[in-house]
């Protein structure tokens, strides 16, 4: 078996194949973070599944050259940069190194390259322009720039949303009105509008603008303003994997507009496929609603750690499901990922070194990981590694080892922590007071445990005991 993915835009399961004639080398990009603000562990999902994704690539034999955006200019971060007093700069370089360490604590591998939106508007010009002068955008009369969905014979072919509601709307480059248009970045309808590709500076943008005339050593007829978001990924992509490239990734919030944009905008400039493979992981949920910072239903990794909860256990708790499912998060959840955490390290702390590979478990692992990336059966695997008594520990250990240069639950990283003997004591004086049903004598014991600086979690394996 070789890896396959679900394409969105095929809607079916198919193998991968790079570009690349020699087999070896894959350009993968993910939509990353609009730095205005703590990046949410629902949005961490769809990073932590591209570093999935990543690693699986990698684990496959494939070199990968992947590339992640930051958005540090729409009209997100120039709002609240503004609402905070601060320049652009300044408030987005904050959340750029906040969101970097989270990724961290979460054991995110960084991209090979971050991309700043700020630093590319000349790649941004360049393919606006381009667009111009293939008649795919056009000028309104307030100096801004539209792609013109309408031109575009392709269009939605990623989301399937059709261009029958703009069959009564004015076309054409000289447009009057603002019928069929959107100047948002963001929009949620299934609305297929013109959309903005450079926005003409207005008294709301303050002093954030470019000027972008001789920017390229030509003339342009483009004025003063701002890029629109979309055409962001499109120029940064492009810019360091080629106008054809083979994976992008992101949440399914983004396959309308935003991906679609991308597609579009990307195509009819340079005549070529954009992107071979797309792949999109489903929202994290709350109470059966998407989590976002709109709805006010959010959690942050600093709200989890300041719990005492490992990131890992998010990470696990994302393994756990399959990408394309959503998931419910629950404090419940996430405290039985993280008694799982701790078993697992507590095993592989346990395992002596100096063993091989297991080839049993590592077929069916790998197997998993292939078809479309089946964590949760890669992670029942790890398990049933573990449970195997006719495996050495020590060929357990390094088993675990390969199989985490996909899961990144950073067993490699784990020093193996010495309890006192008289805290294991207690342990085990309660493990026997609980097996006596004396649960006010457990209960003791626990306590008198607990003010020693340790905590007791009992799993199906026995006590688990770590220092607070």
């Amino acid at each position: 078996m070789s890896l396959s993915f679900y394409n969105t835009l095929s809607k079916k399961v198919e193998q991968f194949v790079p570009i690349d004639p020699t087999g070896k080398n894959v350009g993968l990009y993910t939509c990353g973070p609009t730095v205005y603000n703590y990046a949410h562990i629902g949005n961490f999902r769809a990073y932590l599944f591209g570093d999935t994704v990543k690693r699986a690539l990698q684990y496959c034999g494939y070199e990968v050259n992947h590339i992640m955006n930051l958005t540090d200019v729409d009209d997100k971060t120039i709002r609240d940069s503004q609402l905070a007093g601060k320049t652009l700069e300044e408030f987005t370089a904050f959340f750029t190194e906040e969101f970097k360490k989270d990724s961290a604590h979460l054991n995110i591998v960084p991209p090979s390259r971050y991309t700043r939106a700020v630093e590319h508007i000349p790649q941004m010009i360049e393919l606006i322009e381009a667009l111009i002068e293939k008649g795919y955008a056009y000028k309104s009369n307030d100096g801004s720039v539209y792609f013109n969905v309408r031109k575009d014979t392709n269009y939605g072919q990623l989301s399937k949303v059709t261009l029958a509601n703009l069959e009564k709307r004015p076309f054409g480059r000289d447009e009057s009105s603002a019928a069929g248009r959107i100047a948002k970045d963001e929009y949620e309808k299934e609305n297929a509008s013109d959309f903005a590709l450079w926005k003409a500076w207005d008294e709301n943008d303050g002093e954030v603008f470019w000027e972008p005339k001789g920017l390229l050593g030509g003339r342009t007829s483009i004025g003063k303003g701002r890029p629109g978001w979309h055409i962001e990924c499109s120029a940064m992509s492009m810019e360091y994997l080629g106008a054809h490239f083979d994976v992008h990734t992101g949440g399914v919030d983004l396959i309308f507009p935003h991906h679609e944009n991308e597609i579009a905008q990307s195509e009819c400039a340079t005549g070529e496929q954009f992107v071979n493979y797309w792949l999109h992981n489903e929202w994290v949920m709350v109470d059966g609603k998407k989590m976002a910072k709109s709805a006010g239903n959010f959690v942050t990794l600093r709200t989890i750690i300041k719990k005492g909860i490992s990131p890992l256990a998010f990470r696990l708790l994302m393994l756990m499901s399959h990408y394309r499912s959503p998931v419910n998060f629950t404090w419940e959840a996430l405290e039985g990922a993280e008694n799982a955490l701790k078993r697992l390290h507590s095993h592989f702390l346990e395992y002596g070194g100096g063993g091989s590979v297991n080839e049993k478990y590592t077929e069916l692992f790998t197997k998993n990981i292939e078809n479309d990336l089946n964590t949760p059966l890669a992670i029942a695997t790890v398990w049933d590694l573990i449970k195997d008594p006719t495996i050495p520990s020590v060929d357990k250990k390094v088993t675990l080892l390969n199989f985490d240069a996909v899961l990144g639950l950073g067993l490699a990283e784990l020093k193996k922590e010495t309890i006192p003997v008289e805290i294991l004591a207690l342990a085990d004086m309660r493990e026997q007071a609980r097996k006596e049903k004396d649960f006010d004598r457990s209960d003791e014991l626990r306590a008198e445990i607990e003010q020693a600086g340790y905590t007791v979690k009992d799993t199906e394996d026995g006590p688990v005991v770590a220092k607070k």
